[in-house]
């Protein structure tokens, strides 16, 4: 069956985007027969369903898979999330880092100013190169059936997509979420951007409105702020980044504050009008009605699970607003069919997918009558904000720690006592680790640096591996880094637990003595 008849476009439909159409949901495909019987059938072609289709086959038990995908392969990460976002941020931080010459003893370009097309067509060249990757040919050479199309739950042991039918021994529902569509009275007249369209602009907003200080509202604050739109950033909350640190949160609203970001925080939305050609948002903060006249509305506040359309219910499905019901091992309400990635997930991250993905490969094809099961609550789940500076976090938060009873301690070590950083001119930040008191048990971490997404993997390692702050203080630090930082915190650990006023009187003595 040819797939001609939904042909799949991306504004602006230039080389690039031709080019990532072709590979990731090519016009003239033609889905192929359909096996007898697959022993996996994948509903959703993102991350999480990508590796799970892959895992299978790779494994060369000769498994049938089939891989089903209605829109454009790759997800969310490839074509509106993690690649097209930090591609535009490389180039915003091109120009932070030009506006910061003279800080360096350089002389500063008289004039900078982003190339608004030059920009986003390069994001979209590199996302067109990387999607290969992703792509329908790629994963039918690994073996696996891929079909483009819609699919649905038509009995409990079958899938349609189009007019073939698919029967499957598992399945795994991996369709992902959406931004979710505001109840703002006015907003849909007047229209607006989310992750999926925002990327599709040619020609710069002179100013922005953003909905959402979470890490998708934050970081393209920043960015756009960076490539030229006077931005406003409307935040319900009483500091940005609502799930991390506190202390993250405020050296991240300062920086924003210096580059002349306008943050609202106790923001309630009342209405948006159409004023000309311009949108007008109405709110109100700090006790008082106000308001904000943008060319563009972005709208970065939650997820939407995208569960519409697959008949769910004829294989005892169960979902909710938050998406697929699923247990610890990532099972749904119906044995045979499992979920993974954003569907059913708190973590909405490219690389929890992923790592949930070879749960559910694990727990699907592994655990005969469910033996040695995997869990999803084992996984030790770092994740990163890409603002300037980067706010990484990994295991518990303080307050976390403490609703469950732990009696919790945190060493810190400011970024502006690092050499390194120093040296960068990158000394907004520091790292942050929580243990549990009476022990170098590691808990938690928060950093916040330049590049605090290179340097939490180090935590998240010593979790993971039981290394405790003592062991973490013998590791050798190449100088000068930024990762210095991390010794630093656990030297100020080893000397807090060694040095004890008991243990200096008794070496003050023996220091008499000797």
């Amino acid at each position: 069956m040819s797939n001609s008849e939904f042909p799949i476009t991306i504004r602006p439909m230039d080389e690039y985007n031709q080019k990532l159409v072709s590979y990731v949901h090519p016009l003239n495909w033609i889905n192929p027969q359909p096996a007898d019987r697959y022993d996996l059938v994948v509903i959703g072609a993102g991350t999480a369903g990508l590796v799970v289709a892959a895992g299978a086959v790779g494994l060369n038990l000769g498994l049938k898979v089939a891989l089903v995908e209605k829109h454009l392969m790759g997800g969310d990460c490839l074509n509106f999330g993690c690649v097209p976002s930090k591609t535009l941020i490389r180039s915003s931080r091109a120009i932070a880092q030009m506006s910061r010459a003279s800080d360096y003893g350089i002389e500063q370009p008289k004039h900078i100013e982003a190339d608004f097309p030059a920009v986003m067509a390069r994001m979209r060249r590199i996302r067109s190169d990387i999607s290969t990757h992703d792509s329908a040919k790629r994963f039918q050479e690994l073996g696996i059936d891929v079909f483009l199309g819609s699919a649905q739950f038509t009995s409990s042991d079958t899938v349609q997509v189009g007019e073939l039918t698919l029967r499957f021994k598992k399945a795994a529902i991996a369709t992902g979420a959406r931004a979710a569509q505001p109840t703002i009275p006015g907003i849909e007249k007047a229209g607006y951007l989310t992750n999926e369209t925002v990327f599709s602009l040619i020609q710069r907003p002179q100013s922005l409105g953003i909905i959402g200080g979470g890490p998708i509202g934050c970081e393209l604050a920043q960015a756009f702020r960076r490539l030229g739109c006077q931005v406003t950033l409307l935040h319900r909350g009483s500091h940005l980044l609502n799930r991390e640190d506190a202390d993250a949160a405020k050296i991240v609203q300062k920086v924003f504050h210096k580059e002349k970001i306008r943050v609202v925080l106790g923001c309630q939305l009342e209405e948006v009008e159409v004023v000309g050609n311009a949108k007008r948002l109405y709110f109100s903060a700090n006790n008082r009605r106000d308001s904000v006249t943008v060319d563009e509305i972005l709208v970065a506040a939650g997820r939407t699970p995208n569960v519409e359309g697959l008949n769910l219910e004829a294989v005892g499905v169960e979902s909710d607003e938050h998406g697929v019901k699923v247990n610890d091992y990532l099972q749904t309400t119906n044995p045979k069919i499992y979920a993974v990635g954003d569907i059913c997930m708190d973590w909405k991250f490219t690389h929890a997918a992923d790592a949930a993905a070879r749960i559910a490969i694990r727990n699907m094809l592994f655990t005969p009558f469910g033996l040695g099961r995997s869990k999803l609550s084992s996984l030790v789940m770092p994740w990163v904000t890409f603002t300037d500076p980067e706010v990484a976090h990994v295991g518990m938060y303080e307050d976390e720690a403490k609703k469950r009873g732990i009696d919790v301690a945190t060493v810190q070590i400011p970024l502006s006592s690092v050499d390194r950083a120093i040296a960068d001119g990158e000394e907004e930040g520091f790292v942050k680790i929580l243990y549990k008191n009476g022990s170098d048990k590691i808990l938690g971490a928060t950093i916040v640096a330049a590049h605090a997404g290179e340097m939490i993997s180090e935590i998240t390692t010593a979790i993971i591996g039981k290394v405790g702050l003592s062991k973490l203080s013998s590791v050798i630090h190449p100088y000068p880094t930024q990762a210095e930082a991390i010794k630093q915190a656990a030297d100020a650990y080893y000397q807090r637990s060694l040095l004890t006023p008991r243990t200096k009187t008794i070496l003050g003595w023996l220091n008499k003595l000797s």
